[in-house]
């Protein structure tokens, strides 16, 4: 705020007062506007968003205290500088600093202590907007944070950290809304898990889930994959939606194959403690419609569709240690894996056989040379 850009409410009941000030400031680059009794000026308080107050004390009620303290009293107004223009400036001190004056000035004043006056209180004027200014920005910059962190949050419950920071930096949630794509399906899940419930106490049941959750969650991180759901010895998991990626089924296969490897470091450690438990994998190519699906306070991303019930049966049918992948995900990726026919399979709930392997390994690099 400058001079030139500066505007003052000149407020007095005898009209040559106000022309009096008004000859002085507007010389100086000041815009003044004017009021002669104290309901006008409050209007023109709020109206005309003056940055300085010369306001005179005696004049017809409200007086130039009930303009003060009503100024002080709106939010909008409660930091607008306020200089009384007073005939006795000792006496009239105390009853203007309880109204809420800044400063005063005795009639007749000095011309060029009034100069002085306004350019110091238009100067703490600039500090306290410019504070306001950033306080706001900081305001908007903190509510936006808090935004984004809780968008992060819930996008975190069905992805990947990774695949949600970038979902929350591009603004971009819009692609959670409901839509078909591809996707590379898979289903994993505990064998022996039923008799294992009814054998053991609920806290050893609870140790063994969070060993196994916390390896599909180091994968989930590692592949970027995005989790329909977590319940009990069942995890359900895809790829290539909410994002895109090129390798979905190749993606998902390595996945499957990395959980393989953990798992034979952590199912011997189960044996040990008496537990007989083992996993197996199904994975399928296909279309499903995905998007959030839930209410307000409880919500889930989920992919629908038959390709979500082909996986989940092949990895009902899958012994332990297998990974079952239909004949098309198998299409895409032969010359990645190993894989040994397992043949037809007649699955609940389809009408024809399904074409199954189980995949053995991955191929290494020297061997997709000499393919």
């Amino acid at each position: 705020m400058s001079a030139e850009s500066a505007r003052i409410l000149v407020v007095d009941d005898v009209p040559e007062n106000v022309r009096l000030l008004r000859a002085l400031l507007e010389p100086c680059g000041y815009e003044v506007v004017a009021a002669t009794d104290g309901r006008t000026a409050l209007e023109l308080a709020e109206s005309a968003q003056p940055d300085l107050v010369l306001l005179d004390v005696v004049m017809p009620p409200p007086d130039g205290y009930a303009v003060c303290r009503q100024l002080r009293e709106r939010e909008e107004t409660r930091m607008l500088p306020v200089i009384m223009l007073t005939a006795t400036l000792d006496s009239e001190r105390t009853s203007g600093l309880e109204a809420g004056a800044d400063d005063f000035l005795a009639k007749p004043f000095d011309h060029d202590e009034l100069f002085a006056r306004v350019r110091s209180l238009l100067r703490i004027k600039r500090y306290h907007d410019a504070m306001n200014d950033l306080n706001r920005t900081l305001e908007e910059r903190v509510r936006g944070q808090v935004e984004e962190l809780e968008r992060l949050r819930q996008l975190q419950r069905f992805l990947s950290p990774r695949l949600a920071e970038t979902i929350v930096s591009a603004g971009g949630e819009s692609i959670l809304a409901s839509h078909r794509r591809q996707l590379a399906m898979l289903f994993a899940d505990l064998r022996g898990w039923t008799s294992f419930v009814d054998a053991v106490e609920p806290e050893e049941l609870m140790r063994v889930l969070g060993e196994f959750h916390e390896v599909i969650g180091r994968l989930v991180i590692r592949f970027d994959a995005t989790v329909g759901f977590l319940e009990g010895d069942g995890v359900q998991l895809f790829f290539n939606d909410p994002i895109e990626i090129p390798d979905a089924p190749l993606r998902a296969v390595r996945l499957a194959c990395d959980l393989r490897e953990e798992m034979t470091g952590l199912t011997p450690q189960w044996r040990k403690r008496g537990h007989e438990l083992d996993f197996g994998v199904g994975i399928a190519l296909g279309y499903a419609t995905c998007g959030v699906v839930g209410f307000e306070a409880r919500s889930d991303y989920a992919a629908i569709g038959s390709v979500t019930n082909l996986a989940s049966r092949l990895a009902d049918s899958a012994e332990g240690g297998q990974i079952l992948i239909t004949s098309r995900l198998y299409a895409e990726i032969e010359d990645d894996v190993e894989v040994e026919a397992v043949g037809e399979m007649t699955l609940a709930g389809f009408q024809r056989p399904v074409v199954a392997f189980n995949v053995v390994g991955l191929r290494e690099p020297e061997q997709l040379s000499r393919s």
